[in-house]
């Protein structure tokens, strides 16, 4: 330690600057982008997913470029700056839009359909071990995701009752969070919900109707605890 640093007291809460958010976006260079428009257009959605599976697991540099550069290629569309962490399992990629600056946290899942869309925005942090069923699922700019978090978009009609409701048929509802809200980790949010902007979802919470801009919500199921324009 220099002589010029502190010690941190570690019995003491302290606030300091957003490192994700406040980030400016480093616009990745052309040769990124022809590569993976390359790669788009030699390669078939079965035979991208077949290479991105080479680098999924390792942590370096290279491999980390080369998801990058594959996922890109993969999507619908993908923005700069994108991080794809270790681990991470995407269905569908060809139904999914992400943003600028998209951060996706080792071992996520993203599940989307064949007749699906994901849209992403720009500046959404996803932490670790998250869930996503993106069969019809928007994730505005600026939303955070806690790690663990899921996301369920669907669900079976149980009917006809002597059928196995495993093997009746579906209903696949809409999932929005809005602008700039934020997931509290291991929360989830069941199918057809919409979280409002700038609102907070409680950790371990599990959201089964539409949450309000600047609520703050918490509990199982989720309830209103306070407006954060109040």
């Amino acid at each position: 330690m220099s002589s010029d640093q502190q010690p941190t007291d570690v019995t003491c809460a302290r606030i300091v600057p957003a490192v994700f958010g406040g980030a400016q976006v480093m616009n990745d260079p052309a040769w990124e982008w022809d590569f993976a428009a390359h790669l788009k257009q030699t390669h078939s959605p079965g035979e991208l997913l077949a290479l991105y599976s080479r680098y999924r697991s390792e942590e370096g540099s290279f491999e980390s470029l080369l998801r990058r550069i594959i996922f890109r290629a993969m999507c619908r569309t993908a923005g700069h700056a994108l991080q794809v962490g270790p681990e991470v399992v995407v269905k569908h990629p060809e139904t999914m839009e992400l943003g600028d600056a998209v951060f996706i946290g080792a071992q996520t899942m993203i599940q989307g359909r064949f007749d699906g869309t994901c849209r992403i925005g720009s500046h959404v942090w996803i932490g670790p071990h998250a869930y996503f069923d993106a069969r019809n699922l928007v994730l505005e700019d600026y939303v955070g995701w806690g790690p663990g978090a899921k996301v369920l978009g669907s669900a079976h009609t149980g009917e006809p009752l002597d059928v196995p409701i495993i093997a009746t048929e579906l209903t696949i509802e809409p999932v929005v969070i809005g602008y700039g809200a934020d997931i509290g980790t291991n929360a989830t949010i069941l199918p057809g919900v919409h979280v409002g902007a700038h609102s907070i979802v409680g950790a371990g919470a599990v959201v089964t109707a539409d949450v309000p801009e600047y609520s703050v919500v918490a509990g199982v199921p989720a309830r209103i605890i306070r407006h954060r324009k109040e």
